[in-house]
């Protein structure tokens, strides 16, 4: 399969991978996993969509910034290991949202990411997963996700 291929199909394209926010790298591999540091919503000017889900950014806004976060990962992982077509399966996702005390729709929103990494990689995308709400995340980004990759 071709996986960029199988991303333009989708009308979605890849940008430049984001620069870390902080002391620390977007990836780090080990043997054949990838370690993807937790990644926010940012656009291809590398600005972040902020606020509190659901009061400032709506349910539907926040889940699909967890699909902006998807594209934002996968160029930190072309990055690291050159060619999606490396990928085997997703392992392990933890997807954080910045919400409200009563918000409950927390995997509703990590979905967003879910549901495209299914989009482009099929069954091998479907892992282990954590939706959580937090009181915050850096910046006031509404989403947060991080990941761990299989390589073949």
């Amino acid at each position: 399969m071709d996986i960029e291929n199988r991303i333009v199909s989708l009308g979605l394209s890849l940008v430049e991978a984001p620069d870390p926010a902080g002391n620390y790298i977007g990836a780090v591999t080990c043997g054949n996993l990838v370690y993807l540091s937790g990644h926010g919503p940012s656009d291809v000017d590398a600005k972040y969509l902020t606020g509190k889900v659901p009061s400032e950014v709506s349910t539907e806004e926040a889940y699909n910034a967890a699909r902006m976060i998807g594209l934002n990962m996968l160029a930190t992982l072309k990055s690291e290991i050159g060619d999606l077509d490396k990928v085997n399966r997703f392992i392990k996702v933890l997807g954080m949202v910045n919400a409200d005390p009563n918000f409950e729709q927390q995997p509703y929103v990590i979905n967003g990411f879910s549901d495209l990494m299914v989009d482009i990689f099929g069954n091998n995308a479907r892992c282990a997963r954590s939706a959580v709400g937090m009181g915050s995340l850096p910046f006031n980004i509404p989403v947060e996700i991080e990941a761990i990759v299989e390589l073949k």
